[in-house]
């Protein structure tokens, strides 16, 4: 069975207050993750609009998520120096504030700068609203507030780049930072009003500068590593390979120093509870597949069938739709029903609409898009809330921020790896298929000759129509590549059912 219930900090709210916490913790949670997408297909128009190279504006997403995967593990501890609720609303006020100076910034340089502030202060949002969320609400309506608090993580990505897009498209590209602007007012005027009375306590933890050094160099070399990786050709560059090698020991020498240290920086006793180790597999591992295709569905849209983006985001947009329906089923009944049997039927679904991604081929329309968006909705809405559940609940109060935040340090830096490691091997598997559809056209192939000479009779050239050929292999060596990696998820998110049953089952009624 699991631990026995901690006790509460105080009562649980009610009412109009349970609301209102309702609608500003997970709101803040959205506008942090959406930000971590937002900006990606405005880099372009951004490095244009301040006379700056398209790579060096890659350091606008850089630089903020650095920041942001640094100070993530480090909430438990920050939170028990200032208090759980005055951190949280310093920070979403001065997310909100670099966010606003973000957009008035006239060169890269500030934009960077602010950025990094932006993402510096923004990592103890999304743990801090897990823990008020936890803490506030109702012992039998948790799992509803970890409903609320997962599904804006699991959607925010999706709409990130469709608000960029739109964002960029017919407006200045100031206003995907301005946005944040009144949201984090609403979000501070509300957490501070239902909050009064309700702060953790506080005390002043002894940690040392060596272990947050270490902690800065390992994370931020290896956020570095995955998001210049793919523009530097990865372990071909000497840059990457030594970013390797500094993040590699910076985490191996965290993990000795902070071992039996009594001023360590991150908790790692929380691993000795099986089911947070179980589920921080899970969520990483879940997220790390999740956001690689979440990338690459859009992308596969855009640049393989001619979707505008803001198209490819409104294709992929109905995941959202399912998750919503079941969110006050799961908080109604998940008291009384084993979570790991939710996981594993999330995981199974999962699984069948990743198999039904991997017959994508060309002239495919936008129903075999949507259908498996839909359905992978319901697998969606039985991954994140159980996995958070059976990680989190019962847990000790005093613990939750300082879990979640190592918890969502893990998620981000594996959403980073799925990201990085599935457009490489994308590309890379579609330079193989390249080569051997290529090697068709010859002239012992008859339909490859019946095709060229029926492209000339059309009026092409002999090298237009060769041109037209080698235009189409591209395409389809793509589209092949793509679903390999969609069937490589789906055979990933069956075998992670079996780690599932691991975890010990959740204390049922």
């Amino acid at each position: 069975m699991s631990r026995a219930p901690a006790a509460p900090l105080w009562e649980p709210l009610s009412g109009t207050s349970l609301l209102l916490l309702t609608i500003a913790l997970p709101l803040a949670t959205f506008m942090q993750v959406v930000d971590t997408t937002i900006a990606n297909v405005a880099v372009q128009t951004i490095s244009g609009n301040l006379g700056a190279s398209y790579s060096q504006g890659t350091w606008i997403i850089t630089s903020y998520s650095v920041a942001n995967a640094i100070i993530l593990p480090l909430s438990g501890r920050l939170a028990q120096r200032f208090g759980e609720k005055r951190l949280f609303l310093w920070s979403t006020g001065l997310f909100a504030l670099a966010s606003m100076a973000c957009g008035l910034s006239q060169d890269l340089t500030t934009l960077v700068i602010f950025r990094i502030i932006q993402g510096a202060v923004g990592g103890p949002m999304i743990p801090l609203a897990q823990s008020l969320l936890m803490n506030n609400y109702p012992r039998e309506k948790q799992v509803m507030a970890l409903a609320l608090w997962s599904m804006t993580i699991s959607v925010a990505p999706v709409f990130g780049p469709i608000m960029g897009g739109y964002i960029s498209d017919n407006y200045h590209w100031s206003w995907i930072f301005f946005i944040n602007v009144p949201i984090g007012v609403v979000v501070v005027l509300l957490a501070s009003h239902v909050l009064v009375g309700r702060e953790t306590k506080i005390v002043k933890p002894h940690w040392s500068a060596i272990s947050f050094g270490l902690l800065a160099v390992g994370v931020g070399a290896f956020q570095m590593m995955l998001d210049r990786g793919k523009e530097l050709d990865w372990f071909n560059s000497p840059t990457i390979r030594v970013m390797a090698v500094i993040a590699f020991l910076g985490l191996a020498f965290l993990l000795i120093w902070e071992k039996d240290n009594p001023r360590a920086l991150i908790d790692l006793t929380l691993f000795k509870y099986r089911n947070f180790s179980v589920g921080i597999s899970l969520i990483s591992l879940g997220m790390m597949l999740y956001l690689g295709t979440v990338v690459l569905i859009p992308l596969l849209l855009q640049t393989r069938y001619g979707y505008t983006a803001t198209w490819a985001g409104l294709a992929t947009s109905p995941i959202g739709v399912l998750p919503i329906i079941l969110l006050p089923i799961l908080g109604r009944y998940s008291n009384h029903v084993d979570m790991r049997y939710i996981i594993s039927a999330g995981f199974a679904v999962i699984a069948l609409t990743m198999r039904m991604r991997s017959g994508f081929a060309p002239g495919m329309d936008l129903e075999y898009v949507l259908v498996p968006q839909l359905i992978q909705g319901f697998g969606l809405g039985c991954f994140f809330v159980p996995i958070t559940s059976i990680a989190f609940i019962g847990m000790d109060p005093t613990k939750i921020a300082g879990a979640s935040g190592v918890y969502n340090c893990s998620r981000t830096l594996f959403s980073a790896i799925g990201t990085s490691l599935f457009t490489t091997m994308w590309e890379r598997r579609e330079a193989v298929h390249h080569v051997h559809l290529s090697g068709l056209i010859d002239d012992l192939n008859p339909l490859a000759t019946e095709g060229l000479e029926k492209l000339i009779d059309l009026g092409l050239t002999q090298e237009q129509a060769f041109g037209y050929l080698q235009s189409q292999i591209t395409n389809q060596g793509f589209i092949i590549a793509a679903n390999e990696i969609f069937q490589f998820c789906s055979y990933s998110f069956i075998l992670m059912i079996f780690l599932v049953w691991v975890a010990k089952p959740a204390k049922v009624k």
